[in-house]
Order: structure tokens, then C-alpha cells, then sequence
């Protein structure tokens, strides 16, 4: 499955970023906690070249733990500060600050150095794909309601500064996406997260890729939510046991292929199956990120 999105305004959000970067003391690279790497645009390294960088690990909560963790102490040992974050319930906040500070330290140093003793507040550019939490965040750094959210992607179409309090100002930036996936699992993982809008896909294919990943990492977890007592070899056979065991039938009893579609991934989309990684970093081969 070959994924193609590209719209316009994301071409002009990438030139409006790069007409911004002089003004910017660090980046932060806001990614989803369950797939660090494929929520992540490949363009960006390219798009902020050398700048300072602290990667959020958004929506932790709905993320393995102990892969979290694992992805804390990955990007660590590529010289990159991250942080695993809760955007919605704003766990992680006073921590962003802080390790913000600890990063631009020389600079700010530097700058005391040659006398300027009231150093400006640091200038921070948000980026990430849709849908992964930047205006929620926003909201939650403020304290207030300044940037749109929206659970479907494409909210944020314009750049904004918003001050957060007298120490740090942030610059929005709308969702980046690229132009099309070269591998195919980094489009079915978007998918199964919420990054790409489902009227552009066959959700089908994405459902099928949830229940194979299901049985190879969770497979307890997949057996007590829909009640199986093994994993059929047949996809379609594997369809007909949960459209029985949950009612997703037509007339005459037939399985309602597309209401077992929806309801595999809403299931969990809306973490009925518990907090899921769906990537971690024993299993890399090419990441995109270079040693700092």
C-alpha cells in the first residue's frame, strides 16, 4: 500500500518553517510516544538542519512504558534530549521547560558573557505530522486556550507566536506530512494511530496490519479482548471469528467485513486493548537520526 499526502498548504507550512529558523533557539520535535519514528517527518533534519532539538514523546499514556523508556534511552544515546509527555493531561509541562533550559545553557552563558544580563525569552518552533498533539500542547504550556485542537488532522493551518510566561515563546507550525511513504508499515502505523484521515485509505489493509502486529507482540492481550483461543492462518477466517464473537453481521448471518474493520480499529485507537508500542528500537534498521 503506497501512501501519497500532500497538500498544499503542508508545501507552504515547510517553506514558512524554513523562512522562520533564524529567529529560533531550539526545536521542539513533537512525535507519537507508540511510533516515535514513523510519526516523524524524514524532511525535518533536512528542514532544521543543526538546530538545538528536544523530542516530545507525546500521548505516553497510551504507549507501552517499558518501550518508552527504551526510546528515552535511544535518543539519549544519539546526543538527544527527550522526554515522554502527556500533552492532554499535561504530564511532562514544567519538565519541557527545564530541559530546554539545560540544552540552550552555553548559549545563554555565552550571551551573559558578552553582558547581555536580561537574556530575551528563548524562542521554541513546534513541529510534528498532524494529529499528533502540537496545538494541545500549546494549550497546556499556556494554560489557556489559544491554539485550535482537533482530533483529525490538519487543525493548525497557520504559524503563530504564543508567549508562555516570561521565559519562553513558542512558534506553531501547521502538520507536515511528506510527500509519499517509501515503506508501506510506516503508512499502515499512521494510519492505525489517526495521522493520515481514513477517507484517503483502505482501512482494510490497515485493520489487517493491526491484528497480525497484535498476534506477534500482544497476543494475550488480542485473545481476551475477542475472545479467541487461536489465530487463524486465513485473514479472513481471522475477520469471521470477531465479526461472530461481537456481532458484526449482515442479514442471513453473514460477517459485516467493514463493521469488523472499524471495530479493530477503534478498539484500539481508543486503548480498549491497553497502552500499545507499536515500534521499538531493537527492531531498527535505518532511524534517520544522526549522532549529535
Amino acid at each position: 500500500m503506497t501512501i501519497q499526502w500532500f497538500p498544499g498548504h503542508m508545501a507552504k507550512a515547510r517553506r514558512q518553517v524554513t523562512e522562520k529558523l533564524k529567529l529560533i533557539d531550539i526545536i521542539f520535535e513533537l512525535v507519537d510516544a507508540r511510533i516515535p519514528l514513523s510519526s516523524r517527518n524524514p524532511m525535518i533534519d533536512e528542514i532544521i538542519q543543526h538546530k538545538p532539538r528536544l523530542v516530545l514523546l507525546n500521548k505516553a499514556d497510551m504507549a507501552d512504558k517499558t518501550i518508552t523508556k527504551e526510546w528515552i534511552e535511544y535518543f539519549h544515546s544519539k546526543g538527544i534530549k527527550a522526554l515522554a509527555i502527556n500533552s492532554h493531561a499535561g504530564t511532562g509541562m514544567k519538565e519541557i521547560v527545564s530541559a530546554t533550559k539545560e540544552i540552550l545553557k552555553d548559549k545563554f552563558d555565552r550571551m551573559k558573557a558578552k553582558g547581555v544580563n536580561n537574556p530575551r525569552a528563548i524562542r521554541a518552533m513546534i513541529v510534528g505530522i498532524p494529529n499528533v498533539g502540537k496545538s494541545t500542547l500549546i494549550n497546556r504550556l499556556v494554560k489557556k486556550n489559544i491554539a485550535r485542537t482537533g482530533n483529525t488532522p490538519g487543525v493548525t493551518k497557520a504559524q503563530q507566536w504564543i508567549k508562555v510566561g516570561k521565559e519562553l515563546e513558542l512558534l506553531d507550525t501547521p502538520g507536515i506530512l511528506w510527500p509519499k511513504f517509501e515503506d508501506p508499515e510506516v503508512g499502515l502505523k499512521l494510519a492505525l494511530t489517526g495521522a493520515i484521515k481514513d477517507t484517503i485509505l483502505n482501512l482494510q489493509d490497515v485493520a489487517i496490519y493491526a491484528l497480525r502486529f497484535l498476534e506477534a507482540n500482544y497476543p494475550y492481550r488480542l485473545k481476551e479482548r475477542f475472545q479467541l483461543e487461536e489465530f487463524p492462518e486465513d485473514i479472513v477466517v481471522f475477520f469471521d471469528q470477531i465479526g461472530r464473537k461481537r456481532g458484526c453481521l449482515m442479514g442471513k448471518g453473514e460477517i459485516d467485513y467493514d463493521k469488523v474493520t472499524e471495530l479493530i480499529i477503534r478498539e484500539i485507537r481508543s486503548e480498549k486493548m491497553g497502552a500499545l508500542s507499536f515500534e521499538q528500537p531493537g527492531q531498527l534498521v535505518n532511524d534517520g537520526y544522526s549522532e549529535k
